[in-house]
C-alpha cells in the first residue's frame, strides 16, 4: 500500500500538494473559530448578452428530476439527496434542467428560489464543480428571459465569491477549467472586471496546459473534450472584447477539429477513457452550435492525443497508442493501452464503457486492462487504477514505426515481459493487429468487445462478426464469454467477447467478407 501511495503521489505538482493542505487547514480553522466569509454586494449593470446555447437535455418535469438513468421524485426538494451517488447529486446541482426547452419562465424561477433558501446549510451546493456549472446555467436563464430580481442576482454573486476563494488549484485539469469559464462568463455578467480577468487569465493559460498540439483534451476522454468544448463556446458566445474572443475562437476551432476527426459517421464518439453518451451535448450539436457561431470545422491531424484512426473500406477503425493521460490528474485514465474499436456505420468491435464513477468493484473493472480490447498478461493491469479515480504505478509507451498503413509500440506495463503489438493495413479491406510478449511470463489473453447487436460465431478458431472475419494464427484457444457493456450511467447490456489465449507472439487478421 505504501508503494501505491508513493507511486501515485509522486506525480502531482507542487501546487496541488500546497491547495490540498491549504484548503483543509482552512476549513478547519473556520470551524473551530466560527469564521465565516463575508462576500460583497454585487454592483449594479449586468450585461444579458447570452441569446442562445445548446439546449439541455429533459431532465426535470415538476419535482421529479432524472439524471443519469435515475429519477427521484420529491414532495420537497432536497438538493443534498445522496442515495444516487456523488455524481447524481452534483447533477442535481448544475441547474443544467433550467435551460432544457419545456422549463417555463415561472418553473426555473421557483427551483431557483426553492435552492435559493436551503443555500447556506447545503453540503454538496457550494463545492467549486457544481457552482462553476451551476452559475453559467443560471446566467443563461435570466438572459433568455431578461430577468429582473436582486435578490437572485445577489445569491448567485456570493456562489461566486465562494467559487473565487475556492478554486480547484488542488485537482487542475477539466475542473480548473470549470471554473475558469464560469469566473470569466460571471464577471462579465456582473460587469465585475477582478473576476472577468481571473476567470480569462485562467482560461488562456489552462488551455495552453490542457490542448495538445493535435487540439484534443490531454485527460484523453472525447467525452470531456465535448463539455469542455461546449463550455468554450459558451464563453465565445458571450464573450465581447476582441483579443478574447480571437483566443477563444482560436482554441475552440482546434478543439471543433479533433472532436470532428474522433467522431465516427454516425455521430457516436468512441467510449475510451471515462467516456459515455448523453452527458455532454453530442457532436452533431456541438458542430451545429459552432456553425451558428460562424465558427470553421475541420480536419485534425491525429498525433500527441495518442489516437490514431484509419479508413478500412469505408469502416472506422480508431487505435490507442498513447499514454494513459496526463501524469499528475490521471483521474479519468483506464489501462487501455493499445486497445481499438471499430466502427462500420455501427459499433462493431467496441470499448465496453463506464456505468458508473462510484468507488466500487464495478469501476474499478472498468478501468481494468481485461475490459478493453488488448492483451492482458496474467491477472495484472497494464497501469495501476485504484480508488476509483487513481493511478499509481505506470507504464511508459514507445511508439517505435508510424507509417501511413502502419503502427508499432510498446509497453512495459507487465511486470515480467514487454508487450509489442503492431496495426497493419494490408489492403482496403483488411488490416493485421500482430501481439508479441517479451519476457518471462509469455502467456497472453487477448480480449476483443463485441457491440450487443453484433452477430458472433465462432468455428475452427475462426470468429465471424457480421461482416467482419477475424482469424488468428498461433492462437492457443479462442472462446466466447459474456460481459456487460455500458454506453450510458447505469445501464449494463450483456454482449459477447471473444477471449483469445495466445503464448509469446499471435497475429490476428481482421477483414471484410466479400459479398
Amino acid at each position: 500500500m505504501l508503494s501505491r501511495y508513493y507511486h501515485t503521489l509522486k506525480h502531482l505538482k507542487a501546487k496541488q500538494i500546497f491547495y490540498q493542505l491549504y484548503y483543509k487547514f482552512r476549513a478547519l480553522f473556520r470551524k473551530f473559530t466560527g469564521y465565516r466569509p463575508k462576500f460583497n454586494k454585487y454592483k449594479q449593470g449586468r450585461i444579458l448578452r447570452f441569446t442562445e446555447w445548446i439546449p439541455a437535455n429533459e431532465s426535470a418535469k415538476q419535482n421529479t428530476f432524472t439524471f443519469l438513468n435515475r429519477s427521484v421524485t420529491f414532495e420537497a426538494i432536497n438538493w443534498d439527496y445522496a442515495l444516487n451517488g456523488k455524481l447524481w447529486t452534483y447533477n442535481l446541482n448544475y441547474f443544467d434542467f433550467l435551460n432544457q426547452a419545456s422549463i417555463t419562465k415561472e418553473e426555473g424561477l421557483a427551483l431557483m428560489e426553492n435552492f435559493e433558501s436551503q443555500l447556506q446549510h447545503l453540503q454538496n451546493a457550494n463545492e467549486p464543480y457544481p457552482i462553476s456549472l451551476r452559475g453559467i446555467n443560471w446566467i443563461k436563464f435570466i438572459c433568455k428571459h431578461k430577468i429582473e430580481d436582486k435578490a437572485i442576482d445577489q445569491s448567485l454573486y456570493s456562489q461566486y465569491c465562494i467559487l473565487n476563494k475556492h478554486v480547484e488549484y488542488h485537482l487542475l485539469g477539466n475542473h480548473l477549467l470549470e471554473n475558469a469559464f464560469a469566473l470569466y462568463i460571471g464577471g462579465l455578467y456582473f460587469n465585475d472586471e477582478k473576476l472577468k480577468k481571473k476567470g480569462f487569465s485562467l482560461i488562456e493559460s489552462e488551455l495552453k496546459e490542457q490542448i495538445l498540439q493535435d487540439c484534443g483534451h490531454f485527460e484523453l476522454s472525447p467525452m470531456y473534450h465535448q463539455i469542455i468544448l461546449t463550455r468554450l463556446l459558451d464563453c465565445y458566445n458571450f464573450s465581447k472584447e476582441q483579443n478574447e474572443k480571437a483566443l477563444l475562437k482560436s482554441y475552440a476551432e482546434k478543439m471543433l477539429a479533433w472532436l470532428n476527426t474522433i467522431t465516427m459517421k454516425n455521430g457516436d464518439i468512441p467510449l475510451l477513457n471515462d467516456s459515455a453518451k448523453n452527458i455532454a451535448p453530442s457532436s452533431a450539436e456541438i458542430f451545429a452550435y459552432a456553425k451558428r457561431l460562424n465558427l470553421s470545422i475541420g480536419i485534425a491531424a491525429l498525433s500527441d492525443s495518442g489516437y490514431r484512426k484509419w479508413d478500412i473500406d469505408g469502416a472506422e477503425l480508431v487505435m490507442d497508442i498513447g499514454k494513459i493521460g496526463p501524469d499528475y490528474i490521471p483521474g479519468h485514465a483506464h489501462a487501455d493501452i493499445f486497445s481499438f474499436v471499430l466502427y462500420d456505420q455501427q459499433p462493431i468491435i467496441v470499448d465496453p464503457g463506464i456505468s458508473t464513477y462510484d468507488k466500487n468493484h464495478r469501476r474499478e473493472e472498468e478501468r481494468s486492462t481485461k475490459n478493453h480490447n488488448t492483451v492482458q498478461v496474467g491477472e495484472q493491469n497494464q497501469v495501476d487504477t485504484w480508488g476509483g479515480f487513481r493511478v499509481g504505478k505506470r507504464c511508459t509507451v514507445i511508439i517505435d514505426v508510424e507509417q501511413k498503413n502502419e503502427i508499432t509500440g510498446h509497453h512495459n506495463g507487465y511486470s515480467d515481459c514487454i508487450h509489442y503489438r503492431s496495426w497493419k493495413k494490408i489492403n482496403d479491406r483488411e488490416f493485421t493487429i500482430s501481439d508479441t510478449l517479451e519476457g518471462s511470463n509469455l502467456i497472453g489473453t487477448f480480449n476483443i468487445h463485441f457491440h450487443p447487436s453484433v452477430n458472433v460465431v465462432l468455428n475452427n478458431n475462426i470468429l465471424q462478426a457480421d461482416k467482419w472475419k477475424i482469424s488468428f494464427d498461433k492462437v492457443k484457444n479462442v472462446s466466447l464469454q459474456k460481459y456487460t457493456l455500458s454506453e450510458e450511467f447505469n445501464t449494463l447490456e450483456e454482449g459477447t467477447k471473444a477471449v483469445i489465449e495466445f503464448e509469446s507472439d499471435i497475429n490476428t487478421s481482421v477483414s471484410r467478407v466479400k459479398v
